[in-house]
């Protein structure tokens, strides 16, 4: 909002009828404008929809902004059949969050751009038998425990050249072979006791202190996002560090905006539009007035003029982007319906850890899910 009035205070001709609501509430209301085909000037649309609205025909191919500062690798996760609709506002990667602290208890040096799978594993089985009862050196990647967690094996496959779990055109691409080895992995690792019983992992909850597995040192290492880095250091600061997602035949990681804001292909003022997107991720002022609110600033040039200024922990995400950029895969927008999909991933990753359906199995009911869900 601030943001919003100091343009209106550079451009006194622009007026803006800004609307908040809670996320499901926003998608929904979005959904029933969308029919009436009444979509407001400027939206805001995640990567779990762009493609959705895009390929409908809902929204107008950007032009005219400025973007020579922007991470390409970033900026591709807006296109849709090769043209942009959906500019970034914010960037955000997965990485490997750690106890910094307790590591460096045990010597060891986390390597700035990642472990390979194997490196990763080797230390594990060397690190465990120093580890008091009740801790563990990693977290189960196998299980999730909340929404769209997918990504914890989608990592895994991207680094071993499969691919992520689904081609740029939304069709499924989840590699069988690739998928039961990787649960497989993680079976063999509870019974080491590498990573936890299945059901200490069932139950993390993410940002309780008590229940969530990383904030209360049962595990030394998760995957999470970047963006996530400042509320962990609120609790404990100083004790976390992040470093890049495991590598093996090539990097598993991915960059990804936190947002992107879109015009709609009906809009009256798309011109206005246009000039204003522009001047939300290039203006110096506009930055300074946002910081890193809509997540870091995407346009080089802005987030230099921050840098000094940011906290600690600001900083460390800033790192961890700018450390993953070079070897990131490409990231493509998700297909219609990926949310509701990803409810079943988490449903079937528990069923397979706890035994009561193979890992081929798991595969199969991946596979018919998506297709009853993913149209």
């Amino acid at each position: 909002m601030k943001t919003l009035d100091l343009y209106k205070k550079n451009n006194p001709a622009v007026s803006f009828e800004p609307q908040y609501m809670g996320f499901d509430t926003y998608f929904t209301k979005l959904a029933t404008l969308a029919a009436a085909r009444n979509l407001p000037d400027i939206m805001q649309i995640d990567t779990g929809n762009l493609m959705d609205y895009a390929v409908r025909g809902q929204l107008a191919e950007l032009s005219g902004i400025n973007v020579d500062g922007i991470e390409k690798k970033l900026l591709s996760a807006g296109t849709v059949n090769g043209k942009q609709y959906g500019l970034p506002i914010g960037a955000n990667t997965l990485t490997m969050m750690y106890n910094k602290a307790a590591l460096d208890k045990l010597g060891v040096t986390v390597p700035d751009k990642g472990f390979s799978w194997d490196d990763l594993l080797k230390l594990g089985r060397e690190l465990q038998p120093k580890l008091e009862k009740g801790k563990y050196f990693m977290q189960d990647l196998s299980i999730a425990t909340g929404t769209s967690e997918s990504d914890k094996y989608e990592m895994y496959q991207l680094a071993q050249g499969k691919g992520y779990i689904h081609t740029a055109e939304g069709k499924f691409n989840i590699d069988k072979d690739t998928y039961v080895a990787f649960n497989k992995l993680f079976a063999d690792l509870r019974k080491e006791g590498i990573v936890p019983p299945a059901d200490v992992t069932a139950g993390h909850k993410q940002y309780d202190p008590k229940l969530d597995n990383f904030l209360n040192g049962t595990i030394l290492i998760q995957r999470e996002y970047a963006a996530a880095f400042p509320a962990f250091d609120s609790v404990h600061p100083g004790q976390y560090a992040m470093t890049v997602v495991p590598h093996a035949k090539q990097s598993g990681a991915f960059l990804l905006p936190s947002q992107f804001f879109t015009i709609s292909k009906d809009s009256k003022n798309s011109e206005a539009a246009i000039k204003f997107l522009d001047w939300f991720v290039n203006d110096k002022e506009a930055g300074k007035s946002l910081n890193l609110v809509r997540g870091v600033p995407v346009a080089k040039p802005v987030l230099d003029t921050l840098l000094p200024d940011l906290k600690d922990a600001d900083k460390a995400q800033v790192d961890i982007i700018n450390r993953t950029a070079p070897e990131a895969n490409p990231f493509s927008s998700r297909p219609k319906g990926y949310g509701t999909w990803t409810d079943e991933w988490t449903k079937i990753s528990q069923t397979v850890a706890f035994g009561k359906m193979t890992p081929e199995q798991g595969f199969d009911e991946l596979k018919k899910k998506w297709d009853e869900i993913i149209k």
